[in-house]
């Protein structure tokens, strides 16, 4: 890009005196060299940073975090729905983004629907699982009321063959698989994940930490730096987790 120089302003620099003259061009040069300054660059946005836990968990966040949150949820809980719509622009920006919390997920397996949703959120592993999370929950209305409407005949296949077969056919019947497939995913991609048996049993896992050690009753239920808190909307989290950041 050309640069504005002196012979560009031949009309107003005559007009002006010889010291106000020089003190144009010292502010447009000053002007032009603030304008060039190179961009200072942001931080880590820290919600891009995910990883798998030793349970198989996915945590988002900055692993130095003064704060780790820890949610147990299931796909078929409107609850966990209503929270994650509640929490999602703030949690992330306020909170994730800037390295104070590391938000760790971990699934609390309520029944099958749930365990096939839950392996559809894994497929592509940690660096799709937050979109994937965010995606299934922002649906959750159509998908889970399909399968209300489903009488008990209807649903008996979910139940028959291998895991693949059941999942596929719980997938199928709600939309889960319509909505992953619009996400991009190939009928292959999505086979491979509800057939994993790799992924039920991280899930079940999970399920038996959450319900045997950590003595999880229900979804959602938080742990903010270890300690389990008796809330369940973004309302009541939110000044939890302020407390916990200013404690030394």
């Amino acid at each position: 890009m050309e640069r504005p120089g002196p012979t560009m302003f031949p009309i107003a620099i005559a007009s002006l005196p010889r010291r106000s003259a020089v003190a144009a061009l010292s502010a447009a040069a000053l002007a032009l060299l603030v304008a060039a300054a190179p961009a200072k660059p942001a931080g880590p946005r820290w919600s891009a940073t995910v990883a798998e836990s030793a349970i198989g968990a996915y945590s988002v966040g900055n692993p130095q975090a003064k704060v780790k949150l820890v949610e147990y949820f299931s796909y078929t809980c409107s609850h966990c729905a209503e929270f994650a719509k509640e929490s999602g622009t703030a949690l992330k920006t306020q909170y994730v983004d800037r390295g104070l919390v590391l938000f760790e997920y971990r699934n609390l397996i309520r029944d099958p629907l749930d365990m096939a949703a839950a392996m559809l959120a894994r497929c592509g592993g940690p660096k799709a699982f937050l979109a994937n999370h965010q995606a299934i929950f922002a649906a959750q209305p159509a998908w889970l009321g399909k399968a209300a409407k489903m009488t008990q005949a209807q649903q008996a296949p979910w139940y028959q063959g291998s895991l693949g077969d059941r999942t596929r056919r719980m997938a199928a019947d709600t939309g889960l698989d319509a909505l992953m497939r619009a996400r991009g995913y190939t009928a292959a991609q999505l086979d491979a994940c509800l057939s994993s048996g790799v992924a039920e049993a991280e899930l079940m896992g999970m399920t038996s930490i959450g319900m045997n050690a950590d003595k999880v009753a229900g979804t959602p239920t938080f742990f903010v730096n270890g300690r389990k808190t008796e809330v369940g909307h973004w309302a009541d989290l939110k000044p939890v987790l302020d407390a916990a950041l200013k404690q030394k």
